[in-house]
């Protein structure tokens, strides 16, 4: 098997996970995929696989799943030979890293290229060379470090610990443990050291997880910024003080960006320098553990912004050129450089690599209770181009061809295999641009097994037409299409705005709509004017037509769902250090004398209308009409008519709907109700039935008339 590195394959011949245990050992007399177990788990036969019945456009190119698939069951069965089981190959943190038993501490790390490796830190006065590691034949050094005499360990806890090695090129360097739980940044020169993690009162977890969300409603959050001061905050004060709002709201899931540890703040979480450590800045381990634990106590699902796309290209406090090589967990040469983001692109066809990464996964999973994971940068992942200046136009030649990393995809494979093996309600998100096909369907079927990918072309639709266009000029068509286009029988989660669209240089939803007066005209004790109609009006309907037809799950990112008023800016050099753009003003939203609060107060209401009438899981949708002159979308979803109105002024009067259901019609929400900031100009219909007429219209069986003002949604539920 060209592409796993035996070598390194049977290095742990001589800790337990490397034996096969008595009811694995068929593994050494038939191929692993003649096991009944993965049989019923797996489709071996690629002519067979059920993506083809469903979707015969895929037939020209089943070469590509022959070599995808076949390269799959070969890794793991390997795996599974070897290892034992997917499980057990990925406790890879049971192995390297700091291990503390009964009788002491073991650290071991793999290093191939290092010609020494010494451990050091506070623990003996930073003495480089007193304690020295041995190697194997494999790469694989370590040191067992036995209990003093009193019974304590020779590392105390909350000791700053570095391995000091001679790397392959003969120079003396210290590295931080690759496998490090904790990191603290040293003030002195600003790196970050490895930190001996091991408190006497652990935090234990007080609560399960909750049941598999039925429909996700999604609220991304960063911990640092999630505060009114302009500074960074913490895990303790999210969980005391936002997480409540998020309970408030009816969002199900959180979703929290920046957990893995980045020396940069800036970089968002997305330059990785220690994939196992929490990231110090916002509090301790402990510190996340309760913030997840009191989140599943009010039933809500914990996601995991995860990036195993990419690395951070630092020496000091990375993993780049850990044993003094570029290829050690990454492509040697240009090959492991991403230029575009300035970063290390790891080797997935190396053995410890796989081992590494999936370790990594099972640690959030098993360690944190994370329910899942959003993957960031799928699409650099699934070419070799990395969709470095590709454009995607959807037909089926741009992604089944020679440019597709096979490496990878049979890593995604791996990963989502493995993450519902360990947990099977756990959620796998997949952030494609490019919209490859299958990447949301089961390993079985022929997917790669993620569970929703992010439907990511709907923001920059309502970015471009804010931008770009006059009211008058958006087309409907257009619209609904941007909103329904999607892969079949592949979950999306679609959003208005995530924390991408917020980013400096850009502007928000509100931004846009609200231009230079989201300062001056946003109290209620002042006449509307006409931007702040117009702005107040956009913004709850393109929420909800998003919401409501966009995909199978929500996801709002912390602040948008009122509107927050500035854009989103790290402390770095071109701002002068400041933390003025990296903040939440909550206080907007809780001031009853800003329009603000009235923006929330629709978020909540649209939030839980889903909760009582769901339609996220029910994949039937009917589009009834897009009408460009009149500016009218209407379509049903669930059980649920939902009418729009984006005409900058005709309003309509005994406006005919047409509608599946036969039984008279309620309104159960408003955009223009005055509690959201409207006009209650359909106020005297509330409570009032809207009699169903036995005629057809627009399709349908029968229709309903109703008035139906200027940008204004209506959502109307027929009465049982």
């Amino acid at each position: 098997m060209q592409y796993i590195d035996q070598g390194s394959a049977l290095s742990n011949k001589n800790v337990p996970g490397r034996r096969l245990q008595k009811k694995n050992s068929l593994f050494y007399q038939q191929s692993v995929l003649e096991n009944e177990e993965f049989t019923q788990r797996y489709q071996k036969n690629a002519d067979e696989l059920q993506v083809f019945k469903d979707d015969p456009y895929l037939e020209p190119h089943k070469q590509h799943f022959q070599v995808r698939n076949a390269k799959f069951f070969e890794l793991l069965e390997q795996i599974v030979k070897v290892e034992s089981s997917l499980k057990d190959f990925a406790k890879g943190y049971e192995k390297y890293g700091f291990l503390i038993s009964d009788t002491g501490i073991t650290y071991k790390e793999w290093a191939p290229g290092a010609k020494e490796v010494y451990l050091t830190g506070d623990f003996n006065n930073w003495d480089k060379m007193q304690y020295s590691l041995t190697s194997d034949s494999f790469g694989n050094w370590e040191i067992f470090l036995p209990r003093n005499e009193d019974g304590s360990y020779l590392i105390p806890h909350g000791s700053r610990v570095k391995a000091y090695i001679k790397d392959a090129n003969g120079q003396y360097q210290f590295r931080i443990p690759a496998w490090i739980r904790t990191t603290w940044q040293n003030q002195e020169n600003k790196l970050y050291d490895g930190v001996f993690y091991n408190p006497e009162n652990k935090y234990e977890f007080k609560h399960n997880r909750p049941p598999k969300p039925r429909s996700l409603k999604i609220y991304e959050v960063h911990i640092g910024m999630a505060g009114i001061d302009p500074r960074v905050h913490t895990f303790k004060e999210f969980t005391q003080t936002v997480l409540p709002r998020v309970v408030k709201l009816g969002y199900n899931v959180i979703q929290i960006m920046a957990i893995q540890e980045h020396a940069y703040y800036g970089s968002f979480g997305y330059h990785v320098t220690n994939f196992f450590a929490v990231s110090s800045r916002f509090g301790s381990p402990d510190d996340l553990k309760e913030l997840i634990d009191t989140a599943h106590s009010h039933g809500i699902t914990v996601l995991m912004d995860l990036v195993h796309s990419h690395a951070s290209s630092n020496v000091l406090d990375g993993i780049n050129q850990w044993d003094g090589t570029d290829y050690q967990y990454f492509h040697a040469g240009g090959k492991g450089k991403h230029d575009l983001w300035d970063s290390k692109l790891f080797d997935y066809s190396k053995w410890e690599v796989i081992r590494f990464l999936l370790s990594n996964l099972s640690w959030w999973i098993n360690e944190y209770q994370f329910d899942g994971f959003r993957f960031d940068g799928v699409t650099s992942m699934l070419y070799v181009h990395h969709g470095n200046g590709y454009g995607f136009t959807g037909g089926y030649h741009e992604y089944f061809n020679e440019l597709a990393d096979i490496d990878s995809l049979v890593y995604l494979m791996l990963a989502n295999d493995l993450i519902h093996e360990i947990h099977p309600n756990a959620i796998t998100v997949a952030e494609d641009v490019s919209g490859y096909p299958t990447l949301c369907r089961n390993i079985k079927e022929g997917g790669i097994g993620f569970d929703y990918r992010m439907a990511m072309a709907v923001p920059d639709k309502w970015i471009k037409l804010l931008k770009e266009f006059k009211d008058d000029d958006w087309d409907m068509g257009d619209i609904t299409h941007t909103l329904t286009n999607r892969r079949h029988l592949e979950k999306c989660i679609c959003y208005a705005e995530s924390h991408d669209q917020a980013l400096v240089g850009d502007k928000t939803l509100s931004m846009w709509l609200f231009d230079k007066e989201i300062y001056s005209e946003m109290s209620t004790l002042q006449p509307e004017t006409l931007v702040t109609f117009r702005g107040m009006a956009l913004h709850k309907m393109l929420r909800l037509i998003t919401f409501a037809l966009g995909g199978e799950g929500y996801l709002n990112f912390m602040g948008n769902e009122f509107g927050h008023p500035e854009w989103i800016d790290f402390p770095r050099e071109g701002n002068g250090w400041s933390y003025h753009h990296a903040r939440r003003r909550w206080d907007l939203a809780d001031d009853q004398s800003l329009r603000y609060s009235r923006l929330l107060q629709f978020d909540a209401e649209m939030i839980n209308l889903e909760e009582k009438y769901p339609w996220l899981p029910n994949g039937e949708q009917w589009v009834t009409e897009k009408h460009n002159e009149t500016k009218v979308i209407v379509f049903e979803r669930g059980s649920l008519l939902f009418v729009f109105n984006f005409h900058p002024t005709q309003s309509y009067e005994h406006f005919r709907v047409g509608t599946r259901f036969e039984t008279d019609h309620r309104i159960v929400l408003d955009t223009d109700d005055v509690r959201f900031g409207g006009h209650s100009r359909v106020s005297p219909s509330y409570g009032q039935n809207f009699p169903i007429i036995k005629e057809e219209w627009q399709g349908r069986p029968n229709h309903i008339q109703i008035y139906l003002p200027n940008r204004c949604a209506i959502v109307f539920k027929s009465i049982e």
